[in-house]
């Protein structure tokens, strides 16, 4: 299967800068509505960056400054069987996404809707445009969220609210959607990409075997008990005192410098 449009545009692009993978869903003409192609372009790029040693960070975002991803392809949909219910392509890939070594940012620079959505709610930091939306209208097309909706957003914002966004469909606006807890913050949308790029940076900074155990940490802890996520815990922090990056995060705080990490050492 081609991953080039009929319109001749390459549904996905990446770019690389300092260190951070800008992966973009290219489709404006529909809203960055999610195809065969789209996902095959994603899967294309995710294995292409993992096999770089130079990423320390990945922004999903769309094109234009109308929609991140306004979700499903209809025209796709309408031809969806119980086999396609069983692959779960798209589930299986935003799990893919979830499990990046390297942390994850959404850049939500307007509709985030269906699997759009999911697709935000996938990555680990949600950085939203003053204008975004979201929603989970599945139920409108008598289906549901099944690319990891119905179990993320809950959560993420709760039971009662995942329930009450699902079963309505209703669509929120990027500050209802801060004040629940959907996304992390709101900028204006020209300071979108400046303010997820600064974000990038921070992480950076940081030790990255640090940074990479306690997203594993946070992640796997959430799905288990408090005794268990606490396990988890002490056995990364315990690899962490071991790691030539403990030592040099405590030295160059008690020299008054900046860490020199990996890549800056």
């Amino acid at each position: 299967m081609t991953n080039t449009p009929t319109n001749g545009a390459e549904p996905i692009t990446t770019t690389v800068q300092d260190r951070v993978a800008v992966v973009t869903v290219n489709r404006p003409e529909v809203r960055n509505a999610i195809n065969y192609e789209v996902l095959d372009g994603i899967e294309a790029a995710l294995d292409a960056l993992e096999r770089r040693e130079d990423i320390g960070a990945v922004v999903f975002t769309g094109a234009g400054e109308k929609s991140f991803v306004a979700g499903a392809d209809i025209s796709q949909l309408v031809r969806y069987t119980l086999r396609d219910g069983l692959r779960a392509r798209m589930q299986r890939l935003y799990d893919r996404i979830q499990d990046l070594e390297v942390p994850t940012i959404a850049a939500v620079n307007g509709v985030a809707l269906g699997g759009g959505n999911e697709l935000a709610m996938s990555c680990d930091i949600r950085i939203a445009a003053a204008h975004a939306r979201f929603g989970l209208p599945e139920t409108n097309l008598g289906i549901l969220p099944g690319a990891g909706g119905t179990q993320r957003l809950s959560r993420l914002v709760g039971l009662g609210r995942a329930q009450e966004m699902i079963l309505t469909g209703r669509i929120i606006d990027a500050e209802e959607a801060l004040r629940i807890g959907l996304v992390t913050s709101v900028v204006p949308a020209e300071e979108l990409m400046d303010t997820v790029r600064g974000t990038a940076r921070t992480i950076l900074a940081k030790g990255p075997l640090a940074v990479r155990l306690a997203k594993v940490v946070v992640r796997n802890g959430a799905e288990t008990d408090q005794r268990t996520g606490l396990l988890l815990e002490r056995l990364a922090q315990s690899l962490l005192y071991a790691a030539d990056e403990k030592a040099e995060g405590a030295s160059a705080f008690l020299e008054k410098r900046p860490a020199r990490f990996g890549a800056d050492a």
